[in-house]
């Protein structure tokens, strides 16, 4: 089998550029996309094995899991660890983890803050002032 591998680079304003070896690049050419009718674009999604629509039985079997146990589980830290590491009672985690409520305005933004930066906000925690 031949393979050939391209590698790609989207501009800011949407363009598409092939990256050279030699770090330069190399405007795609624009190939015309043919207009679909409606019918036509669902029947091409509903040929595609990979990206079949979600039965009703597939939509009862979903659940929705909460964002701070999204986080916690990237941070790879039990209930346990993420709260006494990010000072958050561990009855309000597991509530929130388990739908029974909602973390209030504040908390999600802090919750954010933790995403975006989690050893900074530990490190932070950590600080005693003397």
């Amino acid at each position: 089998m031949n393979e050939t591998i391209i590698t790609a680079r989207m501009h800011k304003d949407g363009t598409v550029v092939e990256v050279l070896a030699d770090g330069s690049e190399k405007p795609f050419p624009k190939q015309p996309v043919r207009s679909m009718t409606e019918e036509e674009i669902y029947e091409k999604a509903l040929s595609d094995p990979d990206a079949q629509p979600l039965t009703d039985t597939d939509l009862k079997r979903m659940r929705r899991i909460s964002r701070v146990k999204i986080i916690r589980r990237a941070l790879q830290l039990t209930q346990e660890e993420f709260a006494a590491r990010y000072h958050i009672p561990l009855g309000t985690l597991r509530d929130w983890e388990q739908g029974r409520s909602e973390p209030d305005q504040t908390a999600q933004a802090y919750l954010k803050v933790i995403a975006a930066n989690p050893e900074a906000i530990y490190q932070a925690l950590q600080f005693t002032p003397h």
